[in-house]
């Protein structure tokens, strides 16, 4: 069988990234008003995890309250009060000051972020097999919703 471990491989941007290992990584903002995520939001990103088709690899919570101070909270810290404790988080740090600004700066007084990062474990799996079976992941392209919404209009 063939050494993988130096494979390069493109992203979506047509970038040139070598396989650390891990499948392709997306950040989300999930908003609430209030301080604590919704309990059905936090289900349902469980069940997607507990399945096998992502692992979160980073996740930092952010209140913003009415006099527009901040509130961060790391992963490893305490999460039960803010009604994400359960979630298995692998953290690789991978949220920057920078994207923590964006996110803070955007927020409104009186609700909460969750920042999540997580990897697409299916698309690691399938590339893996594929890889194996000396085939190679040519290419993945993220379709954005507006432009599907836009087909599905017109069909």
């Amino acid at each position: 069988m063939a050494d993988n471990s130096d494979r390069v491989m493109t992203d979506s941007g047509n970038r040139v990234i070598t396989d650390n290992g891990l499948g392709p990584v997306e950040l989300a903002v999930l908003t609430f008003p209030g301080r604590r995520a919704a309990p059905p939001v936090v289900d349902a990103l469980r069940e997607v995890v507990d399945h096998g088709d992502a692992t979160i690899i980073d996740l930092i919570y952010l209140a913003k309250d009415e006099a527009g101070r901040v509130e961060q909270v790391e992963v490893d810290e305490p999460l039960q009060d803010l009604g994400l404790d359960g979630l298995p988080v692998e953290p690789r740090g991978l949220v920057s000051d920078a994207d923590l600004d964006i996110v803070r700066a955007s927020m409104d007084p009186g609700t909460s972020a969750v920042v999540v990062v997580y990897e697409q474990t299916w698309a690691r799996r399938l590339a893996t097999t594929i890889a194996e079976a000396g085939g190679e992941l040519a290419l993945h392209v993220r379709i954005p919703r507006d432009a599907v919404d836009a087909a599905l209009a017109v069909s």
